[in-house]
């Protein structure tokens, strides 16, 4: 009986991989721009706290917005190589910390902001798990 040979790797234009400028093209990498930016003027008000505008409050939100972006796309282009277990528990991990920065932005005590990070990556993890389950190929 005769298998089908793996399809090749290589680009119409005979590369490998894309590059970064169809990395920056993609659908992907703008979502994680738009994230970003959301991210971190979210991160900016919170810290603001009803205050006035400051340059700690820009830099906050600047500085929040693309560690945010960066892990984002960073995940997104590794995760595919783990297994579906710890994929599911990166994408967790990062949601939950993300979470947990900005809700202890917001005064919370330790305690609270570590168990409200826990609750969403837990859910975070059972959802994620569940879609690379039933989705592996």
């Amino acid at each position: 009986m005769a298998q089908a040979a793996p399809a090749s790797k290589t680009t119409k234009s005979g590369g490998r991989r894309p590059g970064a400028a169809a990395l920056a093209r993609s659908p992907f990498a703008r979502l994680a721009v738009v994230l970003a930016v959301v991210y971190g003027l979210w991160t900016a008000e919170i810290g603001r706290d009803a205050g006035p505008i400051t340059g700690y409050n820009v830099l906050l939100g600047v500085v929040a917005g693309i560690l945010f972006g960066v892990c984002f796309l960073g995940l997104h282009l590794v995760g595919h190589r783990l297994q579906r277990e710890l994929r599911a528990m990166a994408w967790a991990a990062f949601t939950g910390v993300s979470f947990g920065f900005m809700y202890s932005l917001s005064g919370a005590s330790v305690l609270r902001s570590t168990g409200m990070a826990l609750g969403v990556a837990a859910l975070a993890f059972a959802a994620t798990f569940y879609r690379y389950y039933s989705t592996e190929r």
